[in-house]
């Protein structure tokens, strides 16, 4: 039994107050992520770290979609929007409403993802645009 997330048939569904939090490098590369991220995503953090963030990628999420996160957030904007993500193995499903935003570090850019439980209607109107998207 997870801490942040019930099961509902093949989808993970994220508790209310739980969040998500993960930093890629400028490749999108994992430099760090939380418990929660590791545990609706079925890995260790060992399997995630150096490993590109796309490894939760589901096929329902269209490219344009990550087109759009990455084009903004190169450019040093926030980014915000729904996302559908594979859990470890294909078996399932979670979606998280995210914002991304760039940090300095140094001379180096890094990106930090903050992940919450969308509402249904919100699932429902992102799953109605991205089928058209595709």
């Amino acid at each position: 039994m997870s801490y942040c997330y019930t099961q509902k048939g093949s989808e993970r569904v994220l508790n209310d107050d739980i969040y998500l939090i993960s930093e890629t490098d400028d490749k999108g590369r994992i430099l760090f992520a939380n418990d929660a991220f590791c545990d609706i995503a079925g890995y260790r953090i060992e399997e995630l770290i150096g490993k590109p963030h796309n490894i939760v990628r589901h096929p329902d999420m269209p490219r344009a979609a990550f087109k759009d996160l990455w084009d903004t957030v190169q450019s040093g904007k926030e980014w915000t929007g729904f996302v559908k993500n594979s859990v470890k193995g294909g078996g399932g499903y979670y979606w998280v409403y995210a914002t991304v935003f760039p940090l300095m570090r140094g001379n180096e850019r890094t990106y930090i993802s903050i992940r919450k439980k969308p509402l249904e209607d919100e699932i429902n109107a992102s799953e109605t645009l991205y089928r058209t998207l595709h």
